[in-house]
């Protein structure tokens, strides 16, 4: 037993790397200020509706990313070295956003929240798409389950986005009394450290394509 525990650990922290990474992208705690002004208005239960369909439409992309992304650049003639570079440079734009206490405009832009304002139901757009599962963490989930080895690794790589959706879900949930708890300064000192973490993925990403693209550099 003892000589299986040393090669299921890399595979254990690749899925742990991959939640915390997710969970940084998703950053569902920066997005509680969006939630909050555009359901001001509307009643508790119908707020907790919306964080419930936001948080299941959230996991919907995730999915329908780690399944059909690979033959959606296919399609398009894309490869992964390619996409590597063009989702780290959006991850890292994303993160200097973050590094602001800001929204990025690759998530959502002042246009998408007036226009969200007038609609009956911003679960899944603006809130569920760009705001959380936007083109960033769309690229993020589908470089990572393109190394996925197995169906295997897939499906657990399936079951995280699952799990980060009821993360998701449940903080939006709970946006009043966590917003109350942590004041602006707390929201935006957790929005900037989500943003170093994705910096350093952004990094990777980029190094990674960069040296699959250009085999001179390594």
């Amino acid at each position: 037993m003892n000589t299986a525990l040393p090669s299921l650990s890399p595979y254990f922290i690749e899925q742990i790397q991959f939640l915390v990474g997710l969970f940084a992208i998703l950053n569902p705690l920066g997005a509680i200020p969006v939630f909050l002004s555009l359901s001001a208005d509307r009643p508790s239960k119908e707020m907790r509706h919306t964080a419930l369909k936001a948080a299941f439409a959230v996991v919907v992309i995730l999915l329908l990313s780690i399944w059909a992304g690979d033959h959606v650049l296919g399609f398009f003639g894309i490869g992964i070295p390619a996409f590597r570079v063009a989702g780290g440079l959006l991850v890292l734009l994303i993160a200097i956003a973050m590094f602001h206490a800001k929204t990025s405009p690759a998530r959502h832009t002042d246009a998408e929240e007036t226009e969200a304002e007038f609609k009956a139901d911003i679960s899944v757009v603006p809130l569920a798409i760009p705001l959380l599962a936007g083109p960033g963490a769309i690229s993020l989930v589908i470089v990572d389950a393109h190394q996925a080895a197995s169906l295997l690794d897939k499906i657990l790589f399936s079951l995280s986005c699952v799990l980060v959706g009821m993360v998701v879900w449940g903080v939006l949930r709970l946006a009043e009394p966590i917003g109350a708890r942590l004041g602006t300064t707390g929201l935006n000192i957790a929005t900037r450290v989500m943003g170093l973490i994705l910096a350093a993925m952004a990094v990777q990403f980029l190094a990674d394509g960069l040296r699959a693209l250009l085999p001179g550099l390594a």
